[in-house]
């Protein structure tokens, strides 16, 4: 993938000199908010051995740069470990607080659509985290990806029962050819 960039900000594939910011962006979103359902922040270790295997197993991995500094990241991921899910993809999306709200996450979820594509991937999955969490639903739906199921009250965080809601948006050519 070549870098994009727009009057504010730069996208680019994701490089391991970008896990330090990274790390303090999902840190925040595990401590604060309820997107992820992780309970305790991962520390740069962690975070960079993520990355690592999704970059080695061929998923795309996007980071934002505003003047320099990593404004958010977004990544897709195995959706399942079975091999007939292999040509589905999960999607994650994270934007420093500071940043939400500029059309970061717009770009980053759309660079991931088309790398996912470019990919081969056929179906990408968001499962996104409390019900609640219309920013997140509303920049889904605006990139094509439909409500298929909301699973009620399967996590407990911050003292509450959180829904997961479940998008998924077909890719390329979908289900309509097979899976060569």
């Amino acid at each position: 993938m070549t870098a994009l960039a727009s009057e504010e900000f730069l996208l680019r594939p994701g490089e391991h000199m970008d896990i330090a910011a990274i790390t303090a962006i999902y840190g925040d979103a595990v401590r604060y908010g309820c997107a992820s359902f992780e309970l305790d922040p991962p520390d740069e270790t962690e975070m960079a051995g993520r990355f690592e295997a999704l970059i080695g197993s061929g998923f795309p991995y996007l980071v934002a740069e505003i003047a320099g500094r990593v404004a958010g990241y977004a990544y897709a991921g195995r959706y399942r470990s079975r091999p007939a899910y292999s040509a589905t993809v999960e999607n994650s999306i994270y934007v420093d607080p500071r940043r939400q709200g500029r059309g970061v996450g717009r770009a980053l979820l759309a660079g991931l659509i088309a790398e996912a594509e470019a990919r081969g991937f056929r179906q990408m999955v968001a499962v996104i985290g409390d019900s609640a969490n219309l920013a997140s639903i509303r920049l889904h739906e605006s990139q094509g990806f439909a409500h298929v199921g909301t699973l009620r009250s399967v996590g407990w965080k911050h003292g509450r029962w959180l829904d997961t809601v479940l998008m998924q948006r077909r890719l390329g050519p979908g289900e309509n050819v097979p899976n060569l």
